[in-house]
């Protein structure tokens, strides 16, 4: 999704919540074939760099949790928090799990989609 266009509907007729480290938004809209993300992450989430990692561990959570995530939405939209840089990938993981059942975007669990656990070595 790149076109302002899109942006603008999904923040006028679609749904969003916020979490701790990004905000979701969601539309429904059965015209459009398939199913489309955008992530953003302005200046004030960091460096370059920064924003590319940001978006690279939003992808990699998308993918992990895509066979859950309900046949009908077509929209989806990532907006990264000012604090989003200093969270682990397992703090957004279960922020963004969290965010997105608040949303309700998300079937029931499968087994092949688990969140990625933060095991410490003893």
């Amino acid at each position: 999704m790149k076109k302002r266009a899109d942006f603008q509907k999904v923040r006028e007729t679609g749904r969003s919540k916020a979490g701790r480290f990004l905000v979701l938004s969601t539309l429904e809209d059965a015209q459009l074939p398939h199913f489309m993300v955008a992530f953003i992450t302005t200046k004030k989430t960091g460096k370059a760099h920064d924003r590319n990692l940001l978006r690279r561990r939003f992808r990699d959570i998308i993918q992990r949790h895509l066979p859950q995530i309900q046949p009908s939405l077509r929209y989806l939209v990532v907006i990264a928090r000012y604090n989003t840089i200093q969270a682990s990938f397992a703090e957004l993981e279960l922020d963004w799990l969290k965010t997105a059942r608040r949303l309700g975007i998300l079937q029931a669990p499968s087994s092949t989609a688990t969140p990625l656990l933060s095991a410490q070595p003893s």
